[in-house]
């Protein structure tokens, strides 16, 4: 008797709830970034979180970029906001930064680094608030840096040239700081 044999196809890999999560904070970042609506967020965060397998999983960030290194090194703009919560988070490296931009930080700390960023526009509009964190902002070498709100200092080295670039900070820093310099301090 000849059986004829099937090529079997093996199971989908199960997805663990850490990469659930993983899913949730890339779709935050799509969010935040302008690629997803409020509403395309709440019916993803749901497919991710009823996904069983990596297939399912998948399937719910299909058409966002990736999240591998070629991506992080591109000039693609980024998005409008940075949050933390109860954590870190930072922006660095080459990006382009659009004419505003938010970042909000609850008991934890942030990094923006504009040292190697393009800015998009004339006036950069950064908006900070840090709830018991500290928020450090680092800026290139010949920018003009103008700061209000309360809980913000800069301490930024020699007259930029006529015509340079501004990064206007407005910040509030409650039980925190926010830093805006033009190097690094090492110890």
């Amino acid at each position: 008797m000849n059986v004829e044999q099937h090529p079997q196809t093996a199971p989908a890999l199960r997805a663990s709830d850490r990469d659930r999560d993983e899913m949730l904070v890339r779709l935050h970042n799509a969010f935040a970034e302008g690629r997803l609506s409020e509403a395309e967020l709440d019916e993803r965060i749901d497919r991710a979180l009823a996904a069983r397998t990596h297939v399912e999983l998948g399937a719910v960030a299909a058409d966002l970029p990736g999240t591998g290194r070629a991506d992080a090194e591109c000039s693609a703009p980024a998005g409008r906001f940075q949050v933390a919560y109860k954590n870190s988070v930072a922006r660095a490296g080459r990006w382009r930064v659009p004419e505003r931009f938010t970042t909000v930080v609850y008991k934890g700390t942030g990094l923006l680094d504009l040292r190697a960023a393009e800015l998009e526009a004339q006036v950069t509009r950064v908006r900070v608030l840090a709830y018991k964190s500290c928020v450090e902002i680092i800026v290139p070498p010949g920018v003009r840096v103008e700061t209000e709100g309360v809980g913000i200092s800069a301490e930024v080295h020699g007259a930029p040239p006529a015509g340079a670039p501004v990064v206007h900070i407005r910040g509030y820093a409650y039980k925190g700081t926010i830093e805006a310099k033009d190097r690094i301090c090492r110890a």
